[in-house]
């Protein structure tokens, strides 16, 4: 049975900083990119940052210089440094997870969510103006 986990999520002021992490485990497969997506009520979901299973990493445009991802797809970890956050910044985040064989590089953009087929349960992130 495979499991993402989510934590860090919570209410915070504009100006604010936020550490998501997501840890996975029982996905038996040789090599795995992750990623964060966010979805505000009313959009579509959104595409934050990734890891692909070569390493590569790739950060919206969106959040661009306010965030940084780090994470070991070797151990299914992921975490998601936001600061200076933004009343549009809130959302559900959730983490996503994908063969390897799907996405190995990340270096062209972030990943579409139709690629990812496990994903956890989401965790809440709400600025405050």
């Amino acid at each position: 049975q495979v499991n993402l986990v989510e934590s860090g999520g919570g209410a915070v002021q504009a100006g604010g900083s936020l550490r998501l992490s997501c840890a996975a485990s029982g996905y038996t497969v040789s090599s795995v990119c992750m990623a964060w997506f966010r979805q505000a009520p009313g959009k579509e979901r959104e595409g934050v940052a990734a890891i692909g299973s070569d390493g590569s990493s790739r950060i919206a445009y969106s959040v661009e210089g306010r965030s940084s991802i780090s994470g070991d797809t070797a151990k299914m970890t992921l975490n998601l440094q936001m600061n200076n956050l933004k009343p549009e910044d809130a959302a559900m985040y959730y983490c996503a997870l994908a063969p390897g064989s799907l996405c190995y590089t990340v270096k062209a953009g972030i990943p579409s969510h139709r690629l990812f087929h496990l994903w956890g349960q989401g965790t809440q992130v709400t600025v405050s103006s």
